[in-house]
Parts: structure tokens; sequence; C-alpha cells
């Protein structure tokens, strides 16, 4: 790939020829499968690809894609969404979290509302802003809303990292960065969605490795192939799932090599290491409470800790989706969003009930955009 520009990588993963090539390839080896795939993809921007370059319509019948919970803000409980809600709301408190976080709906309100009423909420582009705000408000608790897989966190210690080595102490961290590896686990432990076959994550596999889904294939018998976003990337990966059910392998197996290595990004995880913990057990929207699946700040760390500074007004109730939503089922691979009787009617991105509508990359979202 030397010497090659944006534009020309942007074409090589969109080939027309490629992708032509690729679905008669996986026809052909297709015909061969003693029964269906099932194929769950956990990243919701894998999602995204597949409706928006209508994947699922070249495949045939007997190959399936079940979405996963692949969206670290469509898997963040109410409760959560609440304690964001309450920390914007205290006095000299600036909040600052991602874009997505913003317009989900917690259990009475979301930081959209709160902001609109007065409260100082700031959407961000990069993590490293809330630095900024901090520095210019010294006065203020400026308080990081974090949220994201594996993907993120490295973010958040860098920052972590950058404020206290600069002496700025006026930073607060509410952490709810989840991990990957464990809801893969509940979900082939629940037995439910009858999954044969994944499709692994690309931007967290650079974080964390390849390797950290090996569990899938000895414990379950379930291959993986770790993919790259672009449609010629999940075609391949495909392709790659299906050899292994002809040749009766089972392993994991790495189609973003462009990016993606077999240890992962081992400074990234050294950073996290030095700042954060893992959870005992982490509520997750939709698949319940899932042990070792989120981290937290380390205890050093306590007098920066916004759910410990502020513990005395932040909710801890569970608290349950809409009635109506049927956001759990989707991520758990149980039912797709047309399932949804309000789904693009009364659920729609503008008017979201549920989390998996109102992120960028939930599976409604994309069922919305491509596939209504």
């Amino acid at each position: 790939m030397e010497n090659l520009t944006l534009k020309d990588l942007y074409f090589k993963f969109r080939d027309p020829k490629a992708m032509k090539t690729l679905t008669e390839l996986i026809k052909k080896e297709a015909s061969k499968l003693k029964e269906p795939m099932r194929v769950m993809e956990i990243c919701g921007g894998h999602t995204h690809t597949i409706m928006k370059y209508g994947i699922k319509q070249l495949l045939p019948e007997n190959i399936a894609f079940i979405h996963g919970p692949g969206c670290p803000v469509c898997v963040m409980p109410k409760e959560r969404i609440d304690h964001a809600i309450e920390l914007a709301k205290q006095p000299d408190v600036i909040l600052a979290t991602l874009g997505d976080m913003i317009r989900v709906p917690g259990s009475k309100s979301s930081l959209a509302k709160v902001r609109a009423e007065g409260a100082d909420v700031r959407p961000l582009h990069s993590t490293l802003d809330v630095l900024k705000i901090a520095k210019e408000n010294p006065n203020k608790k400026v308080v990081f809303f974090a949220i994201g897989f594996e993907t993120t966190t490295p973010m958040t210690a860098a920052l972590m990292d950058r404020a206290f080595k600069e002496g700025v102490r006026n930073i607060y961290y509410h952490i709810n960065h989840v991990l990957v590896p464990p809801p893969m686990r509940a979900i082939m432990e629940s037995g439910d969605a009858k999954i044969n076959a994944f499709i692994g994550p690309s931007h967290v596999s650079v974080i964390i490795g390849a390797k950290a889904y090996e569990f899938l294939t000895r414990e379950y018998n379930t291959p993986v192939v770790v993919a790259g976003f672009e449609p010629v990337d999940v075609m391949e990966s495909i392709y790659m799932l299906i050899k292994q059910k002809n040749e009766g392998r089972c392993e994991v197996e790495n189609q973003y090599k462009r990016a993606t290595t077999w240890e992962g990004n081992v400074v990234a995880q050294t950073l996290i290491e030095k700042y954060m913990d893992v959870r005992d057990t982490f509520r997750w929207r939709g698949l319940g409470d899932i042990p070792k699946s989120a981290l937290k700040l380390k205890d050093a760390y306590s007098e920066f800790d916004a759910e410990k500074v502020w513990a005395d007004i932040l909710p801890n109730e569970p608290i349950d989706d809409h009635k109506m939503c049927i956001c759990g089922d989707i991520l758990k691979g149980l039912k797709t969003p047309k399932d949804c009787k309000v789904f693009g009617t009364a659920c729609t991105p503008s008017n979201p009930l549920g989390s998996c509508m109102v992120s960028d990359e939930g599976a409604c979202n994309a069922y919305y955009r491509y596939d209504r």
C-alpha cells in the first residue's frame, strides 16, 4: 500500500470488482456449509457498514447477521446517564462529554435538556479539550463523563496523565469505560442468540489485540475474524469465517492486519492500567449485570473520582427502559429494529425512545438511515 493516497485506500476497500469477486467466492463456499451461519458483528461501526452498503443483500440465505452490543452509548444504563444529568446541575460544575451522550435520554431528562435549562454541558471534539476547559476555568469543577469501549479508554488515561503532570487539579472523572470480551462471554453463556461466528471489532482490537478473543474458540468452539470497517473488509471476513467452518477449523483470525496485531497496543494497555482498575460488576443496558466488564479509577485517585466526590447525590437504583423499547433484545441479538412496534414512528433519531436510536452507532439508527 506504499504511496497510496487516502482516496486510493478508500477505493481499494470499496472496489466494486473486489466486492463482486468476494460475493461469488462466498456463495460458492457457503453452498458447502452443513448448517446456517449466524454471525454477530460486535461493533456498531460494522452494523452501519453492513446496512449502508447493502451487504446483507449480497449474501446467500444461509448467512445471517446478528447485531451485538457494539455501541458504548447504547449499552449505558439510564441510572448512569442520570448521574451525568445530576452532576451537570451542580453549582460551579462544567460537565464535558462526547457528543452522542448529550442526546441520550435518562429516566426523566437528558443532558441536552438540562443544558437548555442553563447547565454548563460541553460536547467534546477531543478528550484533551477537557484540559483546556479546566485551565480556562480554574474556579470551576470540570467533570469529564468518560464513555467508550477500549478504543477511547487510552484517551481518558492520557488526559489524566497530562493533567497530573501539569498540575491541573480541578478535573473530576466519571468513568464509564466498558470492555468488549465480557459481554461476548455473557451472550455465549446465555445461549439465546444461537451465534456460531463473530466478526471482531476493529478499533477495539487495535488496543486489546486479536488474542483477546481466544476464549471464544477455546471455550465455545466459535470462530472469530477481526475485521476492518470497509465493505471489502467485512466481505473478506465473512469469507474467512465460512472457510474456517468448511475446513473444520476454529480460530481467531485477523483480517485487519493493517492496524491490528496479536498483542495489541501494549503502551496504551500500560497507561490504562496505571490509572484504572476493573470493576467487580457493571450493569449493561439490556444485558444486565456483567462481572469484570467495566473500569473505574484506582483508589489512589479517589479525590478526583466524581462517583465518590458526589456520591450523596447520585442515584444507584437500576432504572428500566421505556416499556415500548426493545433495545435490550436488540443488543442481545434476539431481535432486530424492525421487530420494534415504535421503530420509525414514535422512535426516530430526532425523538429517540431508546439508546439504539439516539447513537450514530446504534442498530436502530442504522436501520432508520438505510433500511426503512
